[in-house]
């Protein structure tokens, strides 16, 4: 595990991540399998918008909340 901390995916963001950007691609990805983004406050909304107009985002959840239900193990709702 690395000792840096999460950031942000907005392009050229360097701020501390808060927020995980559950999404999935229809055409690409199974209805169960969820790739996520990071998000800072700033770039939440704008993030979230990118993946909600093309039907992607499935779940926004604080980065301390999906952590700790990755660690609870795999009936978590991260899992879910």
């Amino acid at each position: 595990m690395s000792d840096e901390s999460p950031i942000c995916s907005a392009k050229g963001c360097r701020a501390p991540a808060v927020w995980v950007l559950a999404w999935n691609n229809p055409k690409l990805h199974t209805p169960e399998r969820r790739k996520t983004w990071l998000a800072c406050d700033e770039h939440r909304e704008h993030l979230s918008g990118f993946l909600g107009v093309r039907g992607f985002l499935k779940d926004v959840v604080e980065l301390k909340e999906w952590e700790a239900a990755r660690e609870a193990g795999p009936d978590s709702a991260a899992d879910r």
